[in-house]
Formats: C-alpha cells, sequence, structure tokens
C-alpha cells in the first residue's frame, strides 16, 4: 500500500474509466495520490499549481492535481492524459505533438495536452493568440512554446477532417507563418 499523509481515509475515485477505492491522507494532493497509484501520466512540476504539468479533468473541468487535495476529489472522474488515446491510436491532439515535434523532454505535456484538448473543445478553431493563452499557465523549461502551439494548431485541423501534416511530419502545411521563435508562452503579446 502506498505511504500517504496522515489520517488517511478512502476515497472512491472513476479513473480513466474505471472504478477504484484509493487510500488518500489528510493533505493529500490529488496528484501524489494519483501517482501512487500507478497513474505516472501526471507530472508534479511544482507541487503548489502554478506549472500546470498536473492538469487532469476532474469530472470534465480541467484541474491542476497538484494543487487539489485528494479527498476534495472524492465521488469524482478523472480522466488524466493516458485515457485520451493509446499508443497505436493517439488522440489528435497527443499525434500533432509527436508529428509537430513538440514533445520536448515531455515532462510538461502531458499538462498541456489535457488543456489542449479542452481548448479544442470549447474553441474548435483557435486563433494562435488563443492557443498561446490557454497554454499561459503551462511552464515548459525546456524550449519554449513554439512547437506546443503549432501543434495545437494542427490538432485543430485535424480535428476539423483537414489532414494538414505533411508525410514526413514536418510542419503542417496550411499552419500560419510564424516570425521569430519565442521562448514565452504568448509570443511576447502577454503581460509575462
Amino acid at each position: 500500500m502506498p505511504k500517504t499523509g496522515g489520517n488517511a481515509v478512502d476515497i472512491e475515485l472513476t479513473i480513466n474509466g474505471e472504478r477504484t477505492i484509493v487510500e488518500a491522507g489528510s493533505g493529500d494532493d490529488l496528484a501524489t495520490v494519483l501517482r501512487q497509484h500507478g497513474y505516472i501520466d501526471v507530472k508534479c512540476g511544482c507541487d503548489g499549481g502554478t506549472c500546470g504539468a498536473s492538469k487532469v479533468f476532474v469530472d470534465g473541468d480541467v484541474r491542476m492535481a497538484c494543487e487539489m487535495e485528494a479527498t476534495d476529489a472524492d465521488g469524482s472522474e478523472i480522466q488524466t492524459v493516458a485515457a485520451l488515446g493509446t499508443q497505436a491510436d493517439l488522440h489528435p491532439v497527443q499525434q500533432a505533438f509527436v508529428d509537430n515535434f513538440a514533445v520536448q523532454c515531455g515532462f510538461c505535456i502531458p499538462g498541456m495536452v489535457i488543456q489542449a484538448v479542452a481548448l479544442l473543445d470549447s474553441n474548435p478553431d483557435p486563433t494562435e493568440r488563443e492557443v498561446r493563452e490557454a497554454l499561459d499557465d503551462n511552464v515548459c523549461r525546456c524550449t519554449g512554446y513554439q512547437k506546443p502551439v503549432e501543434a495545437v494548431l494542427d490538432a485543430a485541423q485535424r480535428m476539423q477532417g483537414e489532414q494538414s501534416v505533411a508525410a514526413d511530419g514536418g510542419h503542417p502545411v496550411s499552419a500560419p507563418t510564424h516570425g521569430d521563435e519565442s521562448t514565452s508562452c504568448c509570443g511576447g503579446d502577454c503581460d509575462e
């Protein structure tokens, strides 16, 4: 049994479609409990709800699992990035991240993919600025945001039935051209 914080209680969760009872200590955050129970696709980059790596869907809403007490999720349906697709049949957002070389080191990507799926569910045809704003609270410590932004725009086209990625996995044919690559999330247009 994984080690938990003090005063452990059992909570019922439906994780990636499987109903389960997990033990959570008082003060344990949801990301820690999920990882203790094998859902290591949930990343913990800050343990404070600031980097976005731990994003999951909780009852359909994007939440940073590291800032949510696990006991507050009792009775909830949790979806992690692993449930979006399989290795053989990736979700269009996951496939676009691969094809656009946006995976980088992979640590922040689960949170970005979850946020991108939420964005495209509510806004199937976002502008580049809207994508950058959606990913604004996902911190990438590798190289920047240009490739993830291109991947989300490509995924939007794929999900609308416009297969635009080059056969070699290169840049989307119909993707907007970009100026200088920026290391900020919004290309310098936000308040960061």
